[in-house]
Order: C-alpha cells, then sequence, then structure tokens
C-alpha cells in the first residue's frame, strides 16, 4: 500500500506544471533553480517583465512565486530578513496570496534558518531609493517591503487563475539610502552591470560608501535567498499535487 502511494505521489508531481519564479536578477534566478521551476527575469525593468510575461502566450504552470530582494518599509525588517507576503499592493489594489503555499514557504524558511516574517509587499513601478520614499509607501500601502516584480507577477497568476506567493529577502532596510547609481546596476538581462557600475563611480565618487554598504546590506539578503531558493520547487509542489 505505501509503495502504491508512493508511485502514485510520484506521478502526480510528475504531471503537475513547472512553477514559474519571477525575478529581478539573475543571481537571484540562481538562488531558485532546480527541478520543476521555470525562471523569469526581468533586470528590475517593470516593462521588460510586461513583455516577457505576455510572451509567455499559453505556456502552462501550476503556480507563479514572485522572489528575491526587497527593500524594507518597516523599520523592525533588518537585512537578511525574509518576508512571505500575506498580501500583495498593487495600485489602489490589495489582494491576498495562497494562503496554504504561504504557510508552507514560512514553515520552511524558518527550518532554514532564517528569520521570516508575515507581511503584505508592495509592488512598484520604479524603485524606493530613500527613506522619504519608504515611509510614503509604508503609510499609504501599509505594507512591510517593496519590489518591482509582485504586483505584475499576481496580476500574472491571477489572469491565469493558479496559485500565487511570494517570498523576498530584506536588503536596504527602511532606514537605508541608496545611492543613485544602484538605480543603472544591472545589465536588462539582470546581470550585474560592472563596467556601468566602475563609470559611475568615477563620475561620482561619493557614492562609493553607500555602494559599500548596499553591498554589505545585500549579501545578507542573499545568505537567506541561498538557504529559500532551494526549498521552492520541492515544498511547493508536495502542496499543489494535493490542491
Amino acid at each position: 500500500m505505501a509503495r502504491a502511494t508512493g508511485r502514485r505521489k510520484t506521478a502526480e508531481l510528475s504531471a503537475l506544471a513547472p512553477i514559474l519564479v519571477i525575478v529581478g536578477m539573475k543571481r537571484e534566478a540562481a538562488c531558485a533553480a532546480g527541478e520543476g521551476v521555470t525562471t523569469l527575469c526581468s533586470g528590475a525593468n517593470v516593462r521588460r517583465l510586461r513583455q516577457a510575461l505576455d510572451a509567455l502566450g499559453g505556456t502552462d504552470f501550476s503556480a507563479v512565486v514572485s522572489f528575491g530582494l526587497a527593500g524594507g518599509l518597516d523599520y523592525a525588517l533588518r537585512p537578511g530578513h525574509v518576508v512571505v507576503a500575506d498580501a500583495i499592493v498593487g495600485g489602489d489594489a490589495r489582494r491576498d496570496t495562497h494562503s496554504r503555499l504561504s504557510s508552507v514557504l514560512m514553515k520552511g524558511a524558518a527550518a532554514a534558518g532564517c528569520k521570516v516574517t508575515p507581511g503584505a509587499i508592495i509592488g512598484v513601478d520604479e524603485p524606493a531609493m530613500n527613506p522619504g520614499a519608504k515611509a510614503a509607501l509604508r503609510e499609504g500601502a501599509q505594507a512591510v517591503a517593496v519590489d518591482m516584480e509582485s504586483h505584475l507577477a499576481e496580476e500574472f497568476a491571477r489572469r491565469r487563475d493558479i496559485p500565487f506567493v511570494a517570498l523576498r529577502a530584506i536588503s536596504d532596510p527602511a532606514a537605508r539610502a541608496l545611492p543613485p547609481l544602484v538605480a543603472k546596476a544591472l545589465t536588462p538581462e539582470g546581470d550585474i552591470h560592472a563596467l556601468g557600475v566602475a563609470r559611475e563611480l568615477i563620475r561620482g565618487p561619493h557614492q562609493l560608501g553607500g555602494m559599500i554598504r548596499a553591498g554589505l546590506d545585500s549579501r545578507a539578503a542573499f545568505v537567506s535567498l541561498s538557504r529559500c531558493g532551494p526549498l521552492l520547487g520541492p515544498l511547493l509542489r508536495l502542496v499543489l499535487a494535493d490542491l
């Protein structure tokens, strides 16, 4: 009986369409890569992400995950703290994520040794670069974190009528301002634009201190993403097979 049940579960998992994991950077995609997972990288560009999602056409997916770095809006969240969204704010709308899948991600992140909290994530079209912009988002949306992919990822999942969840690791905390060159630090493919960063530092060497701080913050965030990313496929697919 147990062997038959195991074979049935294996067959159910094999029949599942892949999970679409939407990220902003290739390094985030590398953290999430695994069996049953398809990653889509925006290069931190909303227009490009919309085009990439439209280009997927009728490709089947079993669920959508927004995954990667986020800016902190809640002052209690430090670099590396993981937020599993209970809601996504986009424009004037606030929509809940899939509660069962989110609960599984919460438990998985905690078991992986991460500090994790539930909360709303707001998706924006332009980065929140300073504490004032973050405070306005926090007060207006009652959100704890901000990114540039979750609102479009949630919209895509809703159009497909498939489950959606978001797991994000805080990089820049609420009180931290980012140097302007951060907005130019990625290539369209989501890689670090090393030459572009070097050019901007030559033009504005005063940004070096801010870049060093941002690098240390993102390092803490990527430690958490490297722990949580490998769990996405195995944990979510087990639950999806029972939905």
